[in-house]
């Protein structure tokens, strides 16, 4: 049997991609192995938004090389659709995005052309290891696309046309997944909110799935502050959608916010958080954040920092800027200098995390629902999981707790989330 292994860079699109794609490759009779298994084909999924995650594509690509050189080596996605003479020289074939649909099709069709054999010397040894895939959550397209290019974003570059699935497609995979085990899924796109198809925008698109699926969660992956709406927030009052949104603020600066090309306000972003909070109890805020933007003075970071402060994230994902060829901040003025990049990345992750603590303080001595993932380790009884305001929690039982949502008393911090106590015939 032939063993493909999938890497995935970047987004909850990219993903929501992969895993279609791998769904594909299994359903043909392919056989999936982790990343950095011995494989007969290693397929990339790329990202292109930072100059890190280019990096990182063309490492492990030429790292698959090495690990079996035999191997077929595939790049896809928007690297690919950016710069496909960059990874050319690297791989076997280079696929963008508007063919990577054609995936399985055109791997297939190369494998035959060269009469390829896969090498099995290691199977045996992988077959003890295995390679389980817990079916807990599923990330599913609903929209890709945007052509309201930030000054600083690649992404209408590599993804320019925007396109909404249709709504009975969106429905019909989350029932697949349904029935295949899945407790939770989250709807993911370029611009989830800017989903639009014959029978409405996103608000209808969740009303239909709350109707006509039993999935036991819901997450919308992000959205934008000019997209909150009273009607859209109603459907908050439905406990299967996660109480959780993700609304990249990306600037505490107005000035920064004007020179990036955003199109909100600050007071804008300010009031969609009061509605949020208004209308979703215990509802946990995540953002993105990113710091030295060309220009960025001292005064400007600092309003960044103190508007974050005040904003009571749950978690801020914090990044600094990477200049990408062909936009508009590249040429930009006033780049700013390495070291200072640093130093602000720094102060800004330490906010990050005394943010994130804060949040989850607030839950201690609650008990929480959890959707249990797995074991982190095999054999250990630690379990991890996630609430449905995304606090990352950990405990113990004697019974598998991998794909059961079951509640846990949240005790204190623990490692990278909280700890949380068992009670009944699950409890240590």
């Amino acid at each position: 049997m032939v063993r493909v292994a999938f890497y995935t860079l970047g987004c909850k699109l990219n993903q929501a991609e992969t895993e279609d794609m791998s769904t594909r490759f299994c359903q043909a009779g392919f056989r999936l192995v982790p990343p950095n298994a011995m494989a007969d084909i290693y397929i990339a999924n790329t990202c292109t938004v930072t100059h890190v995650a280019d990096r990182k594509v063309r490492h492990w690509l030429r790292l698959s090389r090495h690990r079996n050189p035999r191997a077929m080596i595939v790049a896809v996605g928007c690297y690919v659709q950016r710069a496909p003479e960059e990874l050319i020289s690297i791989t076997d074939l280079v696929i963008d995005n508007r063919r990577k649909e054609r995936l399985l099709e055109i791997v297939s069709d190369w494998l035959s052309r060269q009469q390829f054999f896969p090498h099995h010397e290691h199977d045996q040894l992988e077959a003890t290891a295995g390679h389980n895939i817990a079916r807990v959550r599923s990330l599913i397209k609903i929209q890709e696309g945007c052509q309201t290019p930030c000054s600083y974003c690649v992404v209408p570059r590599v993804r320019a046309r925007e396109i909404s699935r249709p709504a009975s497609q969106v429905i019909e995979a989350i029932q697949e997944k349904v029935a295949a085990g899945f407790r939770e899924v989250v709807l993911t796109g370029t611009k989830v909110g800017c989903y639009q198809e014959a029978g409405g925008g996103l608000k209808q698109l969740v009303e239909r799935i709350l109707c006509e699926t039993d999935i036991e969660r819901l997450r919308i992956s992000s959205l934008q502050p000019q997209e909150i709406s009273p009607h859209l927030l109603d459907l908050w009052q439905d406990d299967r959608l996660c109480p959780h949104i993700h609304m990249a603020l990306q600037s505490g600066s107005e000035t920064v916010l004007h020179r990036m090309g955003r199109r909100y306000s600050l007071c804008q972003y300010q009031q969609a958080m009061d509605s949020i909070r208004q209308a979703i109890s215990d509802v946990a805020i995540t953002t993105d954040i990113m710091v030295a933007f060309p220009g960025e003075t001292d005064e400007e970071f600092k309003q960044s920092y103190q508007f974050c402060r005040q904003a009571d994230f749950a978690n801020i994902h914090v990044f600094p800027f990477s200049s990408r060829p062909g936009t508009v901040a590249a040429g930009m003025p006033g780049q700013v200098d390495g070291r200072i990049k640093i130093s602000r990345t720094h102060r800004m992750l330490e906010l990050s995390l005394c943010s994130r603590c804060d949040f989850e303080h607030r839950f201690v001595g609650q008990s929480m629902p959890v959707l249990w993932e797995k074991e982190t380790f095999p054999g250990s009884g630690l379990y991890s999981g996630l609430t449905g305001n995304y606090i990352r929690v950990f405990a113990r039982s004697r019974a598998s707790l991998t794909n059961c949502i079951v509640p846990a008393k949240l005790t204190g911090f623990w490692h990278q989330g909280v700890w949380g106590e068992l009670t009944g015939e699950n409890s240590d």
